[in-house]
């Protein structure tokens, strides 16, 4: 059974003569099994994630001296016009890979994460040999099914900047706050197979406030709609009634028809008074990383 808030099937479990739906074979001859198998193997894309450390740089600061590593994220199996990168030292993968050995220490055994070098940190050549090994331990991580599945996995590549988008959210700077919750939310919909389907749901609702308080109604509204659905579907009943309360007054705005969403906000409210705290979305999301 499929763990709640996740999609049933992994994309790189799935049987290449059962994936995408393709109907049975009973009736057909042994030539043509043959023929289909072939075209199934051609056509057979599995989506995966690569992780790419092409670049790295060297921070210095006042007292302190390190080195970060760019990783691109994108998918194969198909094209992938946004290669999105965000930035880690050495430090953040420790981290990860202590957290990932407190959950799942036997399945990763043979992942061993590249040793903390003492000496010669900041040498050209070491620096390359370092981004090629951590490339490949995020590319063994992800070949292992409980680590792509984990959220300490998706939080490796945008907890930092969510984070960060939030102080600048609280601090009235929607612009740059707008800019890293994208980065967030497009790595985040790369991962989203191997992940809760509600995600995403913490940034579209961040992305709906910075343009909500930008006077961008029409962006607010879309990323307040593409939110509602798997927070009805999971019960996220913080996040319901304040995208809805939203999505009624920018639907006003706008001229949208909101009779649905109003009538929905009421029963909600009607229904959970006394149990739940109603919130504007706005404090929802501030309240999410304090």
């Amino acid at each position: 059974m499929a763990e709640p808030g996740r999609g049933s099937e992994d994309p790189n479990d799935l049987d290449p003569m059962t994936a995408g739906g393709r109907p049975g074979c009973s009736g057909l001859t042994t030539k043509e099994l043959q023929k289909n198998l072939k075209l199934a193997k051609q056509n057979e894309r599995p989506v995966r994630l690569l992780f790419e450390i092409p670049s790295s740089r060297v921070v210095e600061q006042l007292l302190n001296k390190h080195v970060v590593y760019q990783i691109v994220v994108m998918r194969s199996g198909s094209f992938d016009s946004c290669r999105v990168s965000v930035e880690r030292r050495y430090n953040d993968f420790f981290q990860l890979h202590r957290k990932l050995l407190e959950e799942f220490n036997e399945e990763l055994e043979d992942v061993l994460l590249p040793r903390k070098l003492l000496t010669g940190n900041f040498n050209p050549e070491s620096i390359l040999e370092r981004r090629l090994a951590l490339q490949d331990y995020l590319a063994k991580l992800f070949a292992t099914r409980c680590v792509r599945h984990s959220t300490h996995f998706s939080e490796f590549f945008t907890e930092h900047e969510q984070k960060q988008a939030h102080v600048l959210l609280r601090a009235g700077q929607f612009t740059a706050a707008l800019e890293l919750l994208q980065t967030v939310l497009e790595i985040q919909e790369k991962l989203l197979p191997w992940q809760k389907s509600t995600l995403t749901v913490p940034a579209l609702s961040a992305i709906a406030v910075c343009y909500r308080d930008l006077d961008e109604p029409e962006q607010a509204f879309s990323a307040a709609q593409r939110a509602l659905p798997p927070v009805r579907r999971y019960g996220l009943k913080h996040y319901r009634a304040a995208l809805l309360e939203l999505l009624v007054d920018l639907g006003y705005q706008l001229g949208r028809p909101v009779a649905q969403l109003q009538d929905e906000l009421t029963a909600l409210r009607n229904g959970e008074r006394g149990e739940v705290c109603f919130q504007s979305l706005k404090e929802v999301v501030i309240h999410k990383f304090i």
